[in-house]
């Protein structure tokens, strides 16, 4: 008789890892199944967060702006440095080393926590039972009580530029230059194109982003869109919007682009091409035709609000379902499936799960844009502080940027946050928080807030909602 587990997890990444993690600390015997290897033949832990997402692009992220620092930031604060120059491999280096050690540290945690990692690829039969298929095509099956599918996602691609991983590259292979590109192209203006935009923009690449969109970052506030579209283009990012793609050609060591913008047909030639037009679920040959769970045309697994499938007994978390890509969201998913399986009461606040773009300055959101509340009917109120005003960002020369707060009209209660300047990821954090215990902007404007701080800009925001700023002209109310 094979050995039997209480829950078998397909995925190692942070949706997986953190559930398996989670169920072996609450008693659960478990078992995590990934299909990426590494070096060694073994699980290499960690997906797409770890060894080709999140993390590598804030460390190349990180490494280029201390680049771009060097050359352009640091004169003003009477630093002046002789010459500046970009070694592209230690920079590599540098990345690799930190996925490394992150990457190991699951492995560690697995180890402490007594999950066992098992390397190959998961399928979901009926049972439910799980097959696993190794590198060397060797198939078993694991007999378990629970499954959690956390199998992540995938780059997208598009016919009129095929990914060659040599001059047409998704964003697992724009994290891999070994050179700096003189021309590059980005083929999306969502968060990946702009964060890896960004990373060779500051090193020295000349980038334009062709975005098929006509609107500039749209599930972003319209306020926020609207400055971060002004600070990018300054920082010489070349971004034209409704710019659809129709054709690449590769020839003589460059790609050829080919698109339409307005009534006519574009070309422009580069020496690399990143296509970053979004991600997709990694679902194909997940499940068996018979195990029950559901999958809609997208690829993505049908789930109630608990992340449970079709199937008793079989939960789906993180990018393979309904929602945003977000690893966080993915992890919370992760804890709650977990929970759910041990009769504990869990649930995720969708309403409070917030997203953030990497860029310099950072953008970072949570609740309803304005747009959203507009077209939903919702009375609601705002208020605005730029970083102009800010001590703490003047003195650090990085006043770019406006936090936009929004409430209700009648309770004041707080219904979205938007950031786009200095530290803008940790700042939103306190909305989230004020947001998940239901907090008003009266809440956050009675609060007293350390001087001088970023943070200071939430607290004159909440203020600017209903007129009470200090440190700037408050907007006449009707």
């Amino acid at each position: 008789m094979s050995e039997q587990y209480d829950l078998v997890v397909i995925g190692s990444g942070p949706a997986g890892y953190v559930a398996a993690i989670r169920a072996a600390q609450l008693g659960l015997k478990t078992i995590c199944v990934e299909k990426w290897l590494d070096a060694a033949g073994g699980a290499c832990l960690g997906g797409t967060c770890l060894n080709v997402g999140c993390i590598p692009s804030k460390a190349l992220l990180d490494s280029s702006y201390k680049y771009h620092e060097s050359l352009a930031e640091l004169a003003v604060h009477g630093i002046q440095l002789d010459s500046s120059a970009l070694n592209v491999a230690a920079m590599q280096g540098r990345k690799e080393k930190v996925v490394r050690q992150l990457t190991g540290g699951i492995a560690g945690l697995f180890k402490a926590n007594g999950v066992t990692p098992l390397a190959g690829a998961g399928k979901v039969l009926s049972g439910p039972r799980v097959e696993v298929t190794t590198a060397a095509n060797e198939v078993s099956v694991l007999e378990t009580k629970n499954v959690i599918i956390a199998a992540g996602s995938v780059p997208m691609e598009i016919a009129p530029a095929p990914v060659d991983n040599e001059f047409i590259v998704d964003s697992t292979g724009a994290l891999e230059f070994q050179e700096v590109p003189a021309r590059l192209g980005v083929i999306g203006g969502g968060v990946i194109g702009l964060e890896l935009g960004s990373v060779w923009r500051r090193c020295g690449a000349e980038v334009v982003v062709l975005e098929a969109l006509d609107d500039f970052l749209p599930m972003m506030d319209v306020a926020v869109a609207a400055e971060a579209e002004k600070i990018f283009t300054k920082q010489g990012l070349d971004i034209r919007l409704g710019a659809r793609v129709t054709e690449t050609t590769v020839a003589d060591g460059q790609v050829a682009v080919t698109y339409h913008c307005g009534e006519g047909e574009h070309r422009e030639v580069f020496d690399k091409l990143i296509v970053a037009v979004g991600r997709r679920p990694r679902s194909e040959e997940l499940l068996s035709a018979d195990c029950g769970v559901g999958m809609d045309e997208r690829g993505f697994i049908h789930v109630n609000d608990f992340c449970e499938t079709d199937a008793r007994n079989v939960y789906a978390v993180g990018d393979v379902v309904r929602g945003p890509m977000l690893a966080h969201k993915g992890s919370e998913e992760g804890i709650m499936a977990v929970e759910r399986i041990l009769g504990k009461h869990a649930q995720v606040n969708y309403e409070t799960i917030p997203s953030v773009i990497y860029t310099h300055p950072e953008i970072a959101a949570v609740g309803k844009t304005e747009q959203e509340l507009k077209a939903e009917g919702i009375v609601h109120k705002s208020g605005v502080f730029p970083f102009a005003a800010s001590g703490r960002a003047l003195a650090a020369n990085d006043p770019t940027g406006l936090v936009k707060i929004l409430a209700d009209r009648e309770s004041g209660r707080i219904l979205g946050c938007h950031i786009v300047g200095p530290s803008a990821a940790d700042l939103v954090q306190q909305i989230v928080i004020a947001m998940e215990f239901g907090a008003t902007v009266e809440d956050i404007g009675i609060t007293v807030f350390g001087h001088p701080t970023l943070s200071e800009a939430i607290h004159e925001a909440a203020l600017a909602v209903d007129g009470k700023a200090i440190h700037i002209a408050n907007r006449r109310r009707k």
